[in-house]
């Protein structure tokens, strides 16, 4: 753990051949300790327990007074409880997989399954976990639609997802032959080796992780949901509104997935979910396409 004394010189690296020495942790990893550490020294202060001054103070121009007390209601909310010794987190832009990026890693999938599930991931945009979350009876192939359990409200919310996705779902489901236990409430997503068990957020982790390392590539989980969430956002015909409700934000200023001119456009006929009401308009939208996943 860094000590609170060396949050501004921070241990270095010991540089290996070529590479030059970098700080032991980064600015976000520094920012979340010390955000952790000064909840829990102040919640052991306020138990009787710990020391009566917090190592961790906040910021002693911010100190005194309440967070927010003069805010503007018709103003977002910003951060005014700093912490004195927390550094300065730089502002990113969310990555997107570029589509040879993506076709390379997807090219690399061993099973049906993981085909299926990365499918399911970068048309859903649902979080990792959400995904898994799925069961038997929440998959709805006739309106491309699954139900998953949202992060933090833990509600059922369905979410529509590409063709193709549902036709690796199947043959992923055929490749089982009834090997797992069946019921609507029963998982989706089962293990390939051994015992048939409940696949977990660690497993699909790690197999993302060795098909990108075949695969030379940098993308993560994460970052096809933030792929999904740039594709809706290039949409002029979708509103941000139903990005937000996709995706599953409280908030829509929590919406930073908007496309990066750096990393280049991606082809409109994926841009957005399928729409039942394309074809009976007889518009040749995205819904129409064999394939919402780069071709």
């Amino acid at each position: 753990m860094l000590h609170w004394r060396n949050q501004e010189h921070p241990p270095a690296r010991a540089a290996g051949p070529g590479s030059a020495a970098r700080p032991a942790y980064s600015a976000s990893v520094r920012a979340h300790s010390e955000s952790v550490l000064r909840g829990f020294y102040d919640f052991a202060r306020d138990v009787g327990t710990g020391p009566i001054l917090n190592p961790f103070p906040l910021d002693r121009s911010r100190r005194g007074r309440r967070a927010h007390a003069h805010r503007n209601p018709m103003e977002p909310a910003r951060h005014e409880r700093a912490g004195r010794y927390r550094p300065t987190v730089p502002s990113r832009i969310p990555r997107s997989v570029p589509d040879a990026e993506f076709n390379e890693t997807f090219a690399r999938l061993p099973s049906h399954r993981d085909r299926a599930l990365i499918a399911f991931y970068v048309s859903t945009g649902a979080r990792a976990a959400e995904l898994l979350s799925v069961t038997q009876g929440g998959v709805d192939p006739g309106r491309q639609l699954i139900t998953v359990v949202r992060k933090g409200s833990g509600s059922a919310q369905q979410l529509p997802a590409s063709i193709d996705a549902f036709v690796w779902l199947r043959l992923y489901q055929l490749e089982l032959n009834r090997a797992v236990p069946q019921g609507r409430r029963q998982p989706l997503w089962w293990t390939l080796r051994g015992a048939p068990r409940p696949l977990t957020y660690h497993a699909v982790h790690r197999m993302f992780e060795r098909v990108t390392d075949r695969a030379s590539a940098t993308a993560t989980l994460h970052s096809l949901r933030h792929t999904a969430a740039y594709r809706m956002a290039e949409d002029p015909a979708l509103p941000l509104t139903d990005v937000q409700l996709v995706l599953g934000h409280a908030q829509l200023s929590t919406h930073p997935d908007l496309p990066d001119p750096a990393q280049g456009r991606h082809d409109p006929t994926v841009a957005r979910p399928p729409r039942r009401g394309d074809q009976a308009r007889g518009r040749a939208g995205p819904s129409s396409a064999s394939t919402w996943l780069p071709t």
